[in-house]
């Protein structure tokens, strides 16, 4: 299959962008089915922002649950489904072993 440069627009800033052949040619490589929807400036400052996010120190929120297994209440950084039990770290990691 053929790939032509397309041009697209950034979902971010608006700017049209060139999608290149090359670049369609690595994406249907690896199996990637949607094209890109932010223009580079804008992935690189999107990718930034989630790296400094993560070490900035800011806080993780944290659920307050009770162990499925034990009953103690404890803290886990997810948002628990209500069709599945959540475990303290003692019993998650004995079920684990």
């Amino acid at each position: 299959m053929a790939f032509e440069d397309k041009t697209l627009t950034c979902k971010d800033c608006g700017a049209e962008f060139i999608f290149s052949a090359g670049e369609q040619e690595f994406y249907a490589e690896k199996g990637f089915e949607n094209e890109p929807a932010r223009c580079r400036d804008c992935r690189s400052a999107k990718k930034q922002s989630r790296e400094s996010g993560e070490r900035s120190g800011a806080p993780r929120e944290m659920f307050t649950v009770v162990c499925a297994e034990c009953g103690v209440e404890t803290q886990v950084p997810f948002e628990p489904r209500l069709d599945r039990p959540v475990y303290c770290r003692e019993c998650f990691n004995a079920r684990s072993r």
